[in-house]
């Protein structure tokens, strides 16, 4: 766990762009118990075997949460993103399914 990371998520200007942001990391962790986490480009991205796994993208109004590695995957249509990563953009009062993105997550990096 990278403290840089935390101090990321925490320092969000929007209380519910944090809440989202600490679910997210969380679930990636879960998805992927040997992850690795670092800061790069300004933002938080997630490593599995070197190879780039997730990250995790704030905006003004949204959080993007983009899964790698997605080519050979039924993503759903709400994602966003040329066929190699997809993203799904969360924005306040959404209500994402974090099991689906899970999912998507667990299966993606299955093959890094």
């Amino acid at each position: 766990m990278s403290q840089d990371v935390i101090s990321f998520i925490e320092s969000l200007s929007l209380p519910w762009q944090v809440e989202v942001g600490k679910k997210l990391r969380l679930l990636v962790h879960e998805a992927i118990p040997e992850v690795e986490e670092r800061i790069q480009y300004k933002k938080p991205h997630f490593l599995k075997n070197g190879h780039y796994a997730a990250v995790i993208s704030p905006s003004k109004d949204a959080i993007a949460f983009m899964i790698m590695n997605t080519t050979n995957l039924e993503v759903p249509p709400n994602f966003e993103g040329p066929p190699e990563r997809k993203w799904l953009k969360i924005r306040k009062d959404d209500t994402p399914d974090y099991e689906q993105l899970s999912e998507l997550l667990v299966q993606a990096s299955s093959s890094l």
